[in-house]
């Protein structure tokens, strides 16, 4: 036992394994924690209005399009349908691109392998039939 702690190893994988540890801890730490607000220490800033008009002039909106109010969504959250259908489709497309071209792949390798077999492992293994009768 003594020699085993007197050689630099066993202390090098103490060491590794304290370190690993520690950047766990870190982790969970930072995982479990709750997030910083992302609005903290930011102020918006007023818009600004345009030259032409005043800045007490409130935009007009025409009575026959007045729309119901909506609540306000949670920021990055977008609960809209068509978008969805939209972002759905484009993910479809993409997937189908690629699977089209996982099978272009797996055919050329496929028909590589056959022309492998074909041209060099069979006559080889016709010659080593031969050769050993």
């Amino acid at each position: 036992m003594r020699n085993l702690l007197r050689k630099p190893l066993p202390w090098i994988v103490i060491c590794e394994c304290a370190i690993v540890a520690a950047l766990a801890i870190v982790a969970w730490h930072l995982v479990a924690s709750s997030p910083p607000s992302p609005v903290f220490g930011v102020q918006a800033a007023a818009p600004t209005p345009p030259a032409g008009r005043p800045a007490s002039a409130a935009p007009r909106m025409p009575a026959g399009n007045a729309k119901a109010e909506v609540p306000p969504l949670l920021p990055g959250l977008n609960v809209d349908s068509s978008f969805w259908k939209g972002r759905l489709a484009e993910l479809n497309r993409g997937e189908s691109s690629f699977e089209q071209l996982e099978w272009k792949i797996v055919h050329a390798v496929m028909d590589a392998a056959r022309r492998y077999v074909k041209s060099v492992v069979m006559p080889a293994v016709t010659r080593a039939e031969r050769g050993s009768r």
